[in-house]
């Protein structure tokens, strides 16, 4: 693989007049956030001329554009056809970060245990919990799935759950604009575990019923979607509260991350128009999220609202809402057990002298984190192939690309880590949108109102079976199929949806195609 950026020296060829973004620029209202979790080197007005050119969108969809391939930059793998596509470092890393990365391996498939444990390095498991590792949800790092029947465990989905609260008390909170205010459910907190240890009853059930829709499309073809509806059965401790809010999640691919990480802040907020200014119906708004690590207000980047701004926050929030384990960002021994569980609260918890009293430490949570920030994105498939390019150009004048945004370039970094000044082709904007009634989970969670969602990274989509067994997407898995995934778009995304039944059958198909080799 090249080194950082110099396949771009050549790309400027494909520049269409496109303006280069200043990094001083003023953005509307979000211009004091900082990438703070970087130690960034400022671009230069040339880096900034070629990344405008490289990032340029394609006018000839008859070819490849260049370096579309390397969805990762120089971190791009071979895609491997089978389940370990999904688990390589990044192809750039050193051989001592490489080394890194198999450490943190070790402790992100670690099964944790029942404290107290001989062995104290493993123990502090729940008292309730979601999973007993990291690799249970996110199975060989890739997408998890709804149960699909009785005798299937719902082991990679959970349920969020919240209550409306009246206003903030102040705090730092506050300085966060729009913001909407939620509480945790007093019997419950903010995320249902339906697993326990013995002398603990689980919090509840998951029971999810689905009903059919039938979708006609263009050329005589039906497509039939299934709209889901989530009980939390065999409540454990009480009942819900009558206003509590309820949101399905299925765990994430984790490939790309530490490179969506590392994409400026700045250039996520250049796509961001709330009020649709340009009158092309997508108003895309930044999640802005209050860092327990930075202690400031963040850009918002992960999970499915990106509710975290930061792999290391979203993962130590893992570790203590689906695991129970105690860490410096949180630290309570119980993980997630409300007040009102007293017996939760009471257990024997596996904090250890030696690990600064937590279950895990910071060294533990900083390997975990590595590893997360590098897994590699394998290759794209076929680009050249005819009926994927066909594709690509519906995918354009479909509209798919103006929140599904194609290219970025990351930060240059001191120290040159793999993720250092890479071009990627993740195709998100990392903004949140309305997503229409039909996925609003009516639930808020920061600046997300109940209908929006952030857009979810599309490469190694085509990858999912082959790594996950499945083909199960969007937030909850209820789409079983690309196809299905499409047609349950609306709000901001139901012109593009329209447009995708509108259009004879062969395109629709390349479409597919096309996702089907990112």
């Amino acid at each position: 693989m090249n080194k950082p950026l110099l396949f771009l020296v050549c790309a400027t060829a494909i520049a269409v007049g496109i303006a280069a973004q200043s990094d001083t620029a003023p953005v509307p209202a979000w211009e004091g956030l900082a990438d703070v979790h970087l130690d960034v080197i400022p671009r230069t007005d040339e880096e900034r001329a070629r990344i405008a050119a490289v990032t340029a969108p394609p006018e000839d969809f008859t070819v490849a554009l260049p370096f579309e391939e390397n969805s990762a930059g120089a971190g791009t793998v071979r895609p491997r056809p089978n389940a370990d596509a999904f688990s390589q470092p990044l192809d750039n890393l050193s051989f001592e970060d490489e080394l890194n990365f198999r450490v943190g391996n070790g402790l992100f498939r670690r099964l944790w245990v029942t404290p107290p444990a001989s062995t104290l390095a493993s123990d502090g498991l729940g008292p309730l919990y979601n999973a007993r590792s990291c690799q249970r949800c996110h199975l060989k790092d890739g997408r998890g799935h709804p149960p699909e029947g009785p005798d299937d465990s719902p082991v990679s989905m959970f349920l969020r759950i919240s209550i409306p609260a009246p206003s903030f008390d102040g705090g730092a909170i506050s300085e966060i604009a729009d913001f909407i205010a939620t509480q945790p459910d007093p019997n419950y907190g903010t995320q249902m575990q339906d697993f326990s240890l013995p002398g603990h009853a689980p919090e509840y059930t998951l029971e999810i019923e689905y009903q059919d829709i039938d979708v006609a499309l263009s050329g005589g073809e039906t497509a039939t979607l299934r709209h889901p509806t989530y009980t939390a059965g065999n409540l454990g401790y009480g009942p819900l509260h009558p206003d509590a809010m309820l949101s399905p999640r299925v765990a994430n691919q984790m490939i790309g991350l530490g490179l969506l990480e590392a994409i400026p802040a700045h250039d996520i907020l250049a796509n961001a128009d709330p009020d649709d200014m340009d009158g092309d119906g997508i108003s895309g708004r930044p999640q802005i999220v209050w860092s327990l690590e930075f202690d400031q207000p963040m850009l918002g980047r992960f999970g499915h609202k990106a509710g975290n701004p930061t792999i290391r926050e979203q993962g130590a929030a893992a570790f203590a809402g689906d695991i129970g384990i105690s860490n410096s960002l949180h630290p309570d021994g119980w993980g997630e057990c409300t007040v009102d569980q007293t017996d939760c609260r009471a257990a024997v918890h596996g904090g250890d002298p030696e690990q600064d009293g937590f279950e895990i430490d910071d060294i533990g949570l900083d390997l975990v984190t590595f590893y997360s920030q590098n897994l590699a994105v394998p290759a794209r498939r076929d680009v050249d192939d005819p009926t994927v390019l066909r594709g690509l150009e519906v995918f354009h004048t479909a509209q798919c690309a103006a929140c599904h945004t194609p290219a970025f370039v990351t930060h240059r970094q001191e120290g040159d880590p793999a993720t250092s000044f890479q071009l990627i082709w993740p195709y998100t904007d990392m903004l949140l949108h309305d997503m229409g009634e039909g996925l609003a989970d009516n639930r808020p969670e920061g600046r997300a109102t109940g209908r929006e969602w952030r857009t979810a990274p599309l490469w190694g989509i085509g990858m999912t079976e082959t790594v996950s067994g499945h083909t199960y997407f969007l937030h909850d898995g209820r789409a079983r199929n690309l196809l299905e995934a499409v047609l349950w778009h609306g709000g901001e995304a139901e012109a593009s949806r329209d447009a995708v039944v509108a259009m004879p059958p062969a395109d629709r198909a390349a479409l597919i195609t096309f996702l089907e080799s990112l």
